[in-house]
């Protein structure tokens, strides 16, 4: 058994994280599958899917401030867009996860929480969610 549905994200800053843990949950559970996988993916170039904790706001700040150290914007980029910071930070979280299904539900840790995170916004973005299973 196998189902697709896709959902959108707003995005009100330039960097941003979202969490679409809810929305993955929904996708499962209106699938009917009881085990299997899921996989969240984002069509996006400069934005990402990642697994992180989910009670402490802090952390994706401080996520945000690790990335930013490791690609700032730079003067010498030559992409004409001028996001070429964003595009090297969605490909080091990436674009797509893949999650595991028990008894019907997502086999997250305590702490975790599935995240949309932006890095070029405010947008518009969209999340797809392929759940395939039994």
């Amino acid at each position: 058994m196998t189902a697709l549905s896709e959902f959108s994200v707003r995005t009100d800053g330039q960097t941003d994280w979202i969490n679409i843990t809810g929305e993955v949950k929904k996708a499962v559970s209106a699938s009917g599958v009881r085990e299997g996988i899921c996989v969240v993916f984002t069509p996006h170039t400069t934005a990402a899917v990642t697994v992180n904790e989910n009670a402490d706001p802090d952390v994706p700040r401080d996520v945000n401030l690790a990335l930013n150290a490791i690609s700032p914007d730079r003067r010498e980029f030559h992409h004409s867009e001028g996001n070429s910071a964003a595009h090297t930070k969605s490909s080091l979280v990436g674009s797509s996860l893949t999650l595991i299904i028990t008894d019907g539900r997502l086999l997250l840790g305590t702490w975790q929480g599935i995240w949309f995170n932006e890095y070029d916004g405010p947008r518009t973005r969209k999340v797809q969610v392929r759940v395939m299973g039994e």
